[in-house]
């Protein structure tokens, strides 16, 4: 998976740099020009969850993962097939699992539901719609993907629900504005120190 992710990544990240120049300037104005506050640590998390929906679809879109089609709506009859443990199982049963941990976790920031039915319903829409375009560009509906991706999102959920509840017994500290800006500048500084690395490699 995460070869797979350093590819889409080598692939789109001319038009990401582009994009993220785009969206943090757009974002800056409408601050400026509606007189709202700015919050490094929301604006990250805004930003990085843009992101995460773009790679997360460029991933699930790409034609070159599987181009035989076909439709399998057996539940649990294509995890069979693999061998626990093995490459192709983890790929596909852990990939399909964790790749919807962050989708599931943002919903929970996002939408605060206070039943899990809205988590289940978007996660399965959306895999559902994931599963149909695949299959309309040469790869496969599976039922099985979608199960997995449920669970993943159902997991994500989980953790947010989690995360909160350790949030709510955090020292007044750790709950501050001022605590979140400095974690996402030194997520910013090492982001920029990874890509500038990055960069070096290839144009070295």
């Amino acid at each position: 998976m995460s070869n797979l992710i350093q590819k889409v990544f080598n692939n789109i990240w001319p038009m990401l740099v582009v994009f993220i120049v785009a969206i943090v300037l757009i974002r800056f104005f409408y601050l400026r020009n509606h007189r709202e506050r700015f919050c490094l640590y929301k604006e990250l998390s805004y930003l990085i969850s843009i992101i995460y929906i773009w790679l997360l679809f460029e991933i699930l879109t790409m034609t070159e993962i599987n181009s035989s089609g076909g439709v399998n709506i057996i539940p649990f009859s294509e995890i069979m097939r693999y061998k626990f443990g093995t490459q192709m199982f983890n790929y596909n049963v852990f990939g399909n699992i964790l790749i919807f941990l962050p989708f599931g976790y943002l919903i929970g920031v996002y939408v605060n539901p206070k039943k899990i039915w809205p988590i289940i319903i978007t996660t399965l829409m959306t895999s559902i719609a994931v599963e149909f375009v695949q299959l309309q560009i040469g790869r496969s509906f599976d039922i099985d993907d979608i199960i997995l991706n449920l669970i993943g999102g159902v997991g994500g959920y989980l953790l947010y629900i989690g995360l909160s509840a350790i949030h709510r017994h955090l020292p007044d500290i750790f709950k501050s504005e001022l605590f979140y800006n400095i974690i996402s500048l030194v997520l910013i500084l090492l982001f920029a120190v990874y890509i500038l690395g990055y960069w070096g490699v290839i144009f070295k």
